[in-house]
């Protein structure tokens, strides 16, 4: 495989014996990985290099984890993965709130490191489109176009990343059915996110702050609770 055919990742982590070994396999498994020991040179090589996908450490002299996907945000759509030693579930939902893609904790096997790369890189391809996916919805106020991959809220284009372009886009495709926690996962994650239901609350959590008129009583995207969610107009 060339150099421009590679996915291109970005690593960003102080611990330089974590940085060699991940170079070393993903190198070995058709990757090209770029380095980076603190924040700041990370947001640096981001900005030089377009990755495909960002491995984030959150513990970082300097600016840390958190401040650099702020940055990063602000800036891109490019696929994250936070790595971290904490396994608190409040610091995944920050993270996942923050607009990080998925969350790894330390230690972690290599493969499963993998595994994640690869069902990110999965998730953020553009959204087929062809008959069993031409689907549109479009009132007053919320405009989904999934043939251009547009969605439009009050007339403004609404910037999402492709996973939330690809939930919201499965949730209009099937308006007025209830979809269960494990169909979502299945479509818009993969079968290696099959026990990972709070994925699906913050990503539906970040959905509504992008499209609803007012969040805290949606009317697009509904709660069945302990059920899944469904698509109205």
């Amino acid at each position: 495989m060339s150099d421009e055919k590679k996915h291109k990742l970005l690593i960003v982590d102080d611990d330089q014996a974590l940085l060699r070994a991940l170079q070393l396999y993903f190198d070995r498994h058709g990757y090209r990985v770029i380095q980076a020991k603190k924040g700041s040179e990370g947001l640096r090589m981001l900005y030089q290099s377009h990755p495909d996908l960002v491995c984030l450490d959150v513990m970082m002299p300097g600016i840390d984890g958190w401040e650099v996907l702020r940055r990063i945000r602000e800036m891109t759509d490019v696929p994250v993965i936070m790595l971290t030693a904490r396994g608190a579930e409040t610091e995944r939902v920050k993270g996942l709130k923050l607009g990080a893609d998925d969350y790894v904790s330390k230690p972690f096997s290599m493969r499963e490191l993998e595994a994640r790369v690869e069902a990110v890189l999965r998730r953020s391809r553009p959204p087929r489109t062809g008959q069993d996916e031409d689907v549109a919805y479009s009132d007053r106020y919320l405009s989904i176009d999934t043939e251009r991959a547009e969605v439009r809220r009050d007339g403004e284009i609404v910037d999402l990343t492709p996973t939330e372009q690809k939930l919201l886009f499965f949730l209009v495709q099937n308006r007025g059915r209830l979809l269960s926690f494990d169909q979502i996962l299945k479509h818009v994650w993969g079968f290696e996110y099959i026990d990972e239901k709070g994925y699906v609350r913050l990503y539906v959590w970040r959905l509504r702050q992008k499209i609803e008129p007012e969040p805290d009583t949606p009317c697009y995207i509904l709660t069945e609770h302990g059920m899944g969610y469904r698509f109205e107009g």
